[in-house]
């Protein structure tokens, strides 16, 4: 029920929790903007777990929140994105949580294009970027199959024209034929599992997969990723013929062959029985030809061979070879003994040479030269250790000439102060009572001090 928003009279104040506003503005919203078609762009497209969507619906200058749960865009037959223009239908509402007004999304369809039709091309881009599409893998289709299994409605036209077809031109092929519907929700599992079912034979050589001329949307079973799937995982080769010539689906695309009509499938996969007999039989008087003409050319080689003396006398051409075989030996023994006694010769001067200016004379000279350098240098060495000894003596001398004890050998001593035995070196630094230490040149003597003389001696 909608309430009163009015301001009240004189002194009176009406108040409004904003939950009773917000409330009011979406039944107003959902009654005066209920089932309208808006058109916008697509941003900040997001689809969380639950599987619904939420963006936003934009223009030039204004933008509006949407969302499309999920019991609705399962129906969709593209995929929604950042910049795509849509054309939306719903009602508007609000998001009483947060006090935001937005469209709640029933049907969408894309702008421009068609719905199938983007769809279409997202799908082929799709598979053509995972090499579903690619020359390398496709499979030739065999020159002579012996059974085609064919996927397709067994009460269309398709049928009966690739039925008629193949009898005309070789009508002892084996056809099986796994019967699916091609049109409607359905079709596209079913064409899928047929061809699924027909690799688990093993003596299938082709398959025909395809139906009868129609409009974008009867053709698009052909048109599903299920169906291309099958077609790419099919060990035995694909030969898509959907529609008329000027009809193309993802499955013409991912087959082995495509062929623009059911009647041309037909006339693809198997030869003309007529035609082919007549290759045959060219074939054959080729083959007979050759050979006649291979035997005569033999039998003209044999006459030419049985006049040849080596086939008449055999024994004499032998011989005759035994005789050049000796001469050509005696020859070879001449040259082998004439070339060692030249590689003789070469030895010895050689060896001579070698010996001349080979390295043990050469060890000889250096050793007497290394003898003559090591007596030098042990003389040499000798000769400077007798200076340093000289040296070094007169340093000593010097140093035991300067020492304190050579000095008290003279006469002279060294007085301590007791306890520190620190050095006593004039008479002001001691006083009457102390004890000191008297170092002679040999032992010494420990005294008092009785008197300080501050006189020079």
């Amino acid at each position: 029920m909608q309430k009163d928003f009015s301001g009240g009279t004189g002194n009176e104040k009406k108040v409004f929790t904003i939950t009773d506003v917000t409330r009011s503005i979406k039944e107003l919203l959902e009654t005066r903007f209920a089932n309208i078609w808006i058109e916008g762009e697509i941003s900040d497209f997001k689809k969380p777990g639950s599987g619904h969507f939420y963006f936003t619906l934009k223009d030039a200058s204004s933008q509006i929140r949407a969302v499309m749960f999920r019991y609705n865009n399962q129906r969709l037959r593209f995929a929604p994105e950042d910049g795509l223009k849509v054309l939306v239908f719903g009602t508007i509402g609000v998001y009483e949580k947060r006090g935001e007004y937005q469209i709640l999304i029933e049907i969408m369809e894309p702008l421009g294009l068609g719905a199938l039709q983007l769809t279409f091309e997202k799908l082929k881009k799709k598979l053509e970027a995972e090499g579903l599409f690619d020359k390398e893998r496709k499979r030739p289709i065999p020159l002579f199959p012996g059974k085609i299994g064919i996927v397709t409605s067994p009460t269309g036209a398709a049928i009966k024209d690739i039925l008629n077809v193949i009898n005309r031109r070789f009508c002892n092929v084996h056809i099986i034929i796994y019967p699916v519907r091609v049109q409607g929700i359905e079709a596209p599992e079913e064409i899928a599992k047929g061809i699924e079912e027909l690799n688990k034979m093993d003596d299938i050589d082709v398959i025909i997969a395809g139906r009868g001329g129609g409009s974008f949307e009867d053709l698009w079973a052909f048109n599903e990723e299920i169906v291309a799937r099958a077609i790419y995982s099919s060990r035995i080769p694909v030969i898509s013929a959907v529609g008329h010539e000027i009809d193309f689906t993802i499955a013409d695309f991912v087959a082995d062959l495509r062929a623009p009509t059911p009647s041309a499938a037909a006339e693809l996969v198997v030869q003309n029985k007529s035609n082919v007999e007549n290759i045959i039989r060219m074939y054959n008087d080729r083959i007979i030809s050759l050979c006649r003409n291979t035997l005569t050319i033999y039998k003209n080689n044999l006459q030419f061979l049985s006049e040849k003396r080596c086939l008449l006398k055999p024994l004499e051409v032998i011989h005759d070879m035994y005789q050049e075989v000796d001469e050509y030996l005696e020859r070879i023994k001449i040259l082998v003994l004439n070339r060692v006694k030249e590689g003789t010769l070469k030895f010895d001067t050689l060896n001579n040479a070698m010996i001349y200016l080979g390295p043990l004379n050469k060890i000889l000279y250096l050793n007497d030269k290394v003898s003559d350098i090591e007596r030098r240098l042990i003389s040499n060495v000798e000769h400077y250790s007798d200076n340093l000894r000289g040296k070094l003596n007169i340093l000593i001398a010097k140093i035991d000439s300067l020492s304190p004890l050579s000095i008290l050998s003279r006469g002279y001593s060294m007085t301590f102060i007791l306890p520190e035995r620190k050095l006593l070196t004039s008479s002001a630094n001691t006083s009457p009572g102390e004890e000191l230490e008297i170092k002679l040149s040999h032992g010494g003597i420990i005294c008092e001090v009785k008197k300080i003389l501050n006189g020079e001696l």
